[in-house]
């Protein structure tokens, strides 16, 4: 096999996430409206499943000042907070939270480094 610059390599697929819900995020997914659920099972699918630690300016960010939550997903105006076990190829999504409800949940749920 050859890459286009003409070196020989090799095209490996990408191993998919498994995305795993917490239970505390598994009942808010419930109680949100269809619209929503349906909006956010789109963002997981296309995000987390195959690329949950891609940083973007608005989408993805790390959070560096806490262990857990590990990362969080911007979707409109809800957040997906999130931790990524590579050794498990898994993400666990710890729960969903909208915008303005956020710096609480942090403040509540977070864990320091």
């Amino acid at each position: 096999m050859v890459d286009k610059g003409g070196k020989p390599g090799y095209i490996l697929p990408r191993m998919k996430y498994e995305v795993i819900l917490a239970q505390s995020a598994e009942r808010t997914f419930r109680k949100l409206e269809a619209p929503w659920r349906s909006t956010l099972k789109q963002a997981m699918r296309h995000f987390l499943e195959h690329e949950p630690k891609r940083e973007s300016k608005s989408r993805i960010k790390r959070l560096r000042w806490l262990r857990q939550p590990q990362y969080r997903l911007r979707v409109d105006e809800m957040r997906v907070y999130y931790d990524v076990n590579d050794e498990l190829h898994q993400v666990e999504v710890l729960d969903f939270v909208l915008k303005p409800q956020s710096q609480e949940w942090l403040e509540e749920h977070g864990v320091p480094e």
